[in-house]
């Protein structure tokens, strides 16, 4: 028996536990030699046998209340839910239903997040741009790397969808495509390789999204982004995805 059977087992004789999550790799298909088994064991209260959180090498055994599980405060421990499989539910789908409520923002939230990014990106990147303007390599390169996050999270969050983790971004792509240049075959490489270049993309992307008052905030300043000015707005509202 391996460990994910005997987990099983023992949720599935005790009543307390109403839900069982896989998530990680193993849930992903992506799942290595190295890899452990991740389970979020659900519960109604914390007791017996289910009380804290248990790692090993072979398995994560991390207990959850219905309540925690409710909770979506947690920005980014929400997308270890995406791509979940829900092995075990007792409340009649209500497991699966907070599992998907994790793993998809609201047309709220995506949107409030998209503004925030796009204004953490613009302003790395225009930090960048204006070191290597001035002759500092090194400084416009610190800059850039340090935006990569802010743009990875403007193009999920404009998109209507949660960042994913480094190590699912492929994945991520591949399993829940978006269009160019947003796609596996794309953004993961010209991310790392050179965020700032992306600039003009975001801004468009940003302006279809229901963003443009964020870039014309910057004014003329993204022309050294190879961005125009300001222009009227084609925005549209974010919607999920």
């Amino acid at each position: 028996m391996n460990v994910l059977d005997e987990l099983r087992g023992r949720a599935e004789a005790d009543p307390i536990v109403v839900g069982l999550v896989l998530t990680g790799s193993h849930a992903r298909g992506m799942a290595n030699r190295w890899s452990d088994v991740d389970v979020i064991v659900v519960v109604r209260e914390r007791g017996g046998g289910w009380t804290r959180t248990r790692r090993s090498p072979e398995l994560d055994e991390i207990v959850c209340t219905v309540d925690e599980l409710a909770d979506t405060s947690d920005r980014w421990q929400r997308y270890a839910y995406r791509g979940a499989r829900v092995l075990l539910d007792r409340l009649d789908g209500g497991v699966a239903e907070l599992v998907r409520r994790q793993a998809v923002p609201t047309a709220a939230e995506a949107g409030a997040w998209a503004r925030e990014a796009l204004d953490g990106y613009l302003n790395l990147a225009y930090r960048s741009a204006k070191s290597r303007r001035a002759g500092d390599p090194v400084a416009a390169e610190l800059d850039a790397r340090e935006s990569t996050p802010w743009l990875l999270e403007t193009v999920f969050a404009g998109h209507g969808r949660l960042r994913p983790y480094n190590k699912y971004l492929r994945w991520e792509l591949a399993t829940y495509p978006l269009p160019a240049p947003w796609d596996a075959a794309d953004l993961p490489g010209r991310a790392l390789r050179d965020p700032v270049g992306m600039a003009p993309e975001v801004v468009r992307l940003a302006r279809r999204h229901g963003l443009g008052e964020v870039v014309d905030g910057w004014g003329d300043d993204l022309a050294l982004l190879g961005c125009g000015g300001a222009h009227p707005a084609d925005d549209s509202p974010l919607t999920d995805r």
